[in-house]
């Protein structure tokens, strides 16, 4: 079993917090973000995405992420499906949108939960599915892992849970 990054564990554990994340393909790649998310060879690649603030829409708050994680302006399309995922001390609602279109710079952005020197985010870039069948199952979101290739993504369950 993986360890989580202790600063994970100690902001984001011991409660069920509600995330957004985006599902956005372009040229036969999907968007991914490379996070440190269990410790510092723990690359784990997984759609950008993150929490939602008390008082912000859904919509406002993934387009809000993909700015700080990626770079980019999103245009937020339908509800595709909702994953959840409880390893303690993590339990997270994930809301999966797809991105209808985006603009600017890809660059890899910043979480603002986390201090300036403890900062996760490593890496974005569109992949290949063929880049994200040679990672290690532990190194990809769970939903990479079920939808057995990127048009895969898109024909999930509308509901996704267990590990």
């Amino acid at each position: 079993m993986q360890t989580l990054n202790a600063d994970i564990g100690t902001i984001y554990g011991g409660s069920v917090r509600v995330r957004v994340c985006g599902i956005c393909v372009h040229e036969n790649r999907i968007l991914l973000v490379n996070h440190l998310l269990y410790g510092p060879d723990g690359a784990f690649w997984s759609p950008p995405g993150g929490g939602i603030y008390f008082g912000e829409t859904a919509e406002h708050a993934l387009a809000r992420e993909f700015r700080e994680e990626t770079g980019l302006e999103v245009t937020v399309g339908q509800l595709l499906f909702v994953n959840e995922h409880i390893a303690d001390p993590l339990h997270a609602v994930e809301l999966f949108f797809e991105i209808t279109s985006f603009k600017g710079q890809l660059a890899a952005g910043f979480d603002p939960e986390m201090a300036a020197d403890g900062q996760v985010i490593r890496d974005v870039r569109f992949m290949a599915w063929g880049e994200i069948e040679a990672l290690e199952p532990q190194q990809r979101h769970r939903i990479l892992n079920s939808a057995g290739s990127l048009a895969g993504i898109f024909e999930l369950n509308k509901y996704i849970t267990g590990d």
